[in-house]
């Protein structure tokens, strides 16, 4: 349910390296923050060159439930957003690690990502 290959933060987002050339990360959010929100029915994201600074709100993910913020994982600048949610927020909730993934951001450090969580310690944050 929570990947090896991912980092994950605080705030329940994962980043994978998309293995790009430009070492950009990829950023989603968790299973665990899809259940807890609910039906994702609309998400609004950061434009692309936008810089976001890490643990600023970037963007809202919108359910049936409440509005959650989407945080930034750490500083960067947006080079991808995934522009299929517009018309399907719901692959969110449907496939978090896959289809549902949110942007993707160069990281201003690219050693920031070895400071989150891996896949056992963000599990723990859980009680599980």
């Amino acid at each position: 349910m929570y990947p090896d290959d991912l980092k994950y933060t605080q705030e329940h987002e994962w980043v994978r390296s998309p293995g790009e050339a430009d070492g950009s990360l990829r950023v989603g959010i968790t299973h665990y923050a899809q259940d807890q929100l609910g039906d994702i029915v609309y998400v609004s994201l950061p434009a692309v060159g936008e810089a976001v600074t890490s643990g600023a709100a970037c963007g809202e993910l919108e359910s049936t439930k409440s509005v959650s913020d989407v945080y930034a994982p750490m500083d960067g600048e947006v080079v991808a957003v995934n522009e299929s949610l517009d018309a399907t927020p719901e692959l969110v909730n449907s496939d978090p690690y896959g289809g549902g993934w949110l942007y993707e951001i160069v990281p201003a450090d690219a050693s920031a990502v070895d400071g989150l969580m891996d896949s056992a310690a963000y599990q723990a944050t859980l009680g599980g």
